[in-house]
């Protein structure tokens, strides 16, 4: 990604999103470890295939209320993510 370009989040090819029936929730699935999604986490990963930035990721839940805390929580989230290494 060149700096002056939005970054476009893409789920690791390693990682695997799936509904684990054992916990009742949906997950990602990494080499040696699991992270437990809650609320909309599922539905934000999915569109995260590389070819929406972040902002047009937000955009597809705030849709026309343009919620300002519900942006924060979705660039919050896949910035996690990113640092911990299940998005690149």
């Amino acid at each position: 990604m060149k700096r002056d370009e939005p970054w476009r989040p893409r789920v690791r090819a390693s990682a695997v999103l799936r509904y684990d029936n054992a916990r009742k929730v949906h997950v990602l699935l990494l080499p040696e470890r699991v992270v437990v999604l809650h609320g909309a986490g599922r539905a934000v990963l999915e569109r995260c295939d590389g070819s929406r930035t972040v902002e047009e990721i937000a955009d597809t839940f705030t849709g026309e209320v343009r919620s300002a805390q519900a942006r924060r929580e979705i660039t919050s989230f896949l910035d996690r993510l990113h640092a911990e290494g299940c998005l690149r």
